[in-house]
């Protein structure tokens, strides 16, 4: 899938509209992906976690203390897509 996120938009509580770069946009509610343990505790208080960005390098979004969310799974809950990944056979 591979789409990077190219806009973000912090829209209340812990809810984000995300626009990636085949332009597709798309809301997503953080609180349903992360529990705010460990890396992502500090974004339990809704003003820490409006401080997320677009990481240009990393095509997806971070927040200031290094927390970041993985572009294809923002994308495949945006579209409704698969991820795509298959098992593998021992």
């Amino acid at each position: 899938m591979l789409k990077d996120v190219v806009q973000v938009h912090h829209i209340g509580g812990y809810r984000l509209q995300l626009r990636f770069e085949d332009d597709t946009v798309g809301q997503v509610d953080v609180s349903s992906l992360v529990t705010f343990t460990g890396v992502f505790a500090p974004l339990e208080e809704v003003a820490e976690f409006a401080k997320v960005r677009v990481h240009p390098e990393l095509g997806t979004i971070v927040w200031p203390n290094g927390a970041d969310l993985d572009p294809d799974v923002l994308y495949a809950l945006v579209t409704g897509q698969s991820i795509g990944v298959t098992p593998q056979h021992v």
